[in-house]
């Protein structure tokens, strides 16, 4: 048998879809000790973490948790909670996870009503009001407010208010936006979203933020079925997560996954949640700036774009896959390919949390031209840094 030895990963730089870089901190605090899932210290700081996660999501929503898996499972929480055999449910989709929803909706004995549009746009209004008018027995509409596999942003508010209206609930997708682009659940009287560990918090994968608001509450109260999935039926999970210190054993929670998304939110509150959007923003402007010095255009509308995720049209001639593989190999720089349509057609940039720097958009700009130059690209070269750091000095940086 080969002797297998320990496994010791290369330094990347994380410019994809996710995950992004985990800051040095996260990964310090991931290697405290390890105590027990029910030790009152342990439990201590799970109620710090339900504050940390009202700041982040901006609720005092009681029901507001880390599921301990991925935003997928966060997802699956939302609808497996919510979504009973036979109730009618609007899914908005624009891109890949819009479609997940969709089989979470039927794997749950709904129907789901399609909202479609173009990869790339965001979701319209105006198509999820005729959807509403056309099943006003609709109980939820769901949606994605930011579409990783486009980097489309969606109007969170609108929409919500639209389903409101009719009587809706809504079920939103806030993998990609939570601490990079403005939410406001409360605010804008979301009632339930789930997001990921592993994008603008920068922390590692694994864990699934999630928040239920009144309405949503009272349908888990409500409900003539059981939840299909023991682990994530909300009604046990809260006897783990409930406040004070009486808690009844549910599962081993991930400790030091938690420890490390614990030192992601104080981070995000050090930084203070208007500057983290900020800066998401302010690096998207640069790296637009010397992608469309560059030549490369956009993929979403301006004005619809995610700062945290820049999808650009990859040269015509150009071979994706082998600019991909020389960024990775030559530069340990990892950018993310298109999903469904768009495989083949475009780049996934992501602006990410600690990735989210004007070092990596100067980086990103530097390894990619030299790579696309030395690949004949019809591309302007010596002018894409420039731009981008015409930009950062402007705005401070």
């Amino acid at each position: 048998m080969t002797t297998i030895r320990s496994f010791n990963p290369p330094i990347r730089t994380l410019m994809g879809p996710g995950p992004s870089d985990v800051h040095p901190r996260i990964l310090e605090a991931m290697a405290r000790p390890t105590i027990g899932h029910l030790d009152p210290v342990f439990v201590g700081m799970m109620d710090e973490m339900k504050s940390l996660l009202h700041y982040a999501f901006r609720t005092r929503n009681e029901l507001t948790l880390p599921v301990s898996a991925p935003g997928s499972a966060g997802m699956e929480t939302c609808f497996v909670n919510l979504v009973e055999p036979g109730d009618k449910v609007i899914v908005c989709q624009n891109g890949v996870f819009g479609g997940r929803m969709k089989e979470n909706v039927e794997r749950s004995g709904a129907t789901a009503i399609m909202v479609k549009d173009e990869w790339g746009k965001p979701v319209d209004p105006n198509k999820v009001a005729e959807a509403l008018a056309a099943h006003p027995d609709a109980k939820i509409v769901a949606f994605v407010q930011a579409e990783t596999s486009t980097g489309a942003l969606s109007d969170a508010k609108t929409l919500t208010q639209l389903a409101h209206d009719k009587g809706c609930l809504v079920i939103v997708d806030a993998v990609t936006s939570l601490g990079g682009s403005p939410l406001e659940v409360d605010g804008w009287g979301i009632d339930a979203i789930y997001s990921g560990s592993q994008k603008c918090l920068s922390c590692a994968p694994g864990l699934s933020p999630v928040s239920f608001g009144p309405r949503a509450v009272e349908k888990i109260k409500a409900r003539k079925t059981p939840c299909q999935s023991w682990f994530l039926d909300l009604s046990l999970v809260m006897n783990y997560w409930g406040g004070g210190t009486k808690r009844a054993y549910h599962h081993t929670a991930p400790i030091n996954g938690l420890y490390g998304l614990h030192e992601a939110l104080v981070m995000l509150q050090e930084e203070g949640i208007e500057n983290s959007w900020k800066r998401h923003t302010d690096m998207h402007e640069a790296l637009k700036a010397g992608f469309e010095a560059l030549g490369l255009s956009f993929v979403v509308p301006e004005g619809s774009r995610l700062p945290q995720l820049n999808s650009v049209t990859i040269p015509q001639g150009v071979d994706d896959a082998a600019v991909r593989g020389l960024l990775l190999k030559r530069y340990g720089l990892e950018i993310g390919a298109g999903l469904g349509d768009l495989a083949g057609k475009i780049w996934r940039v992501g602006l990410m949390g600690h990735s989210s720097s004007a070092k990596n958009v100067v980086f990103c700009l530097t390894a990619l031209e030299a790579v696309l130059s030395e690949m004949k690209a019809p591309i302007a070269a010596g002018v894409a840094v420039p731009a981008a750091q015409a930009v950062l000095a402007a705005k401070g940086y």
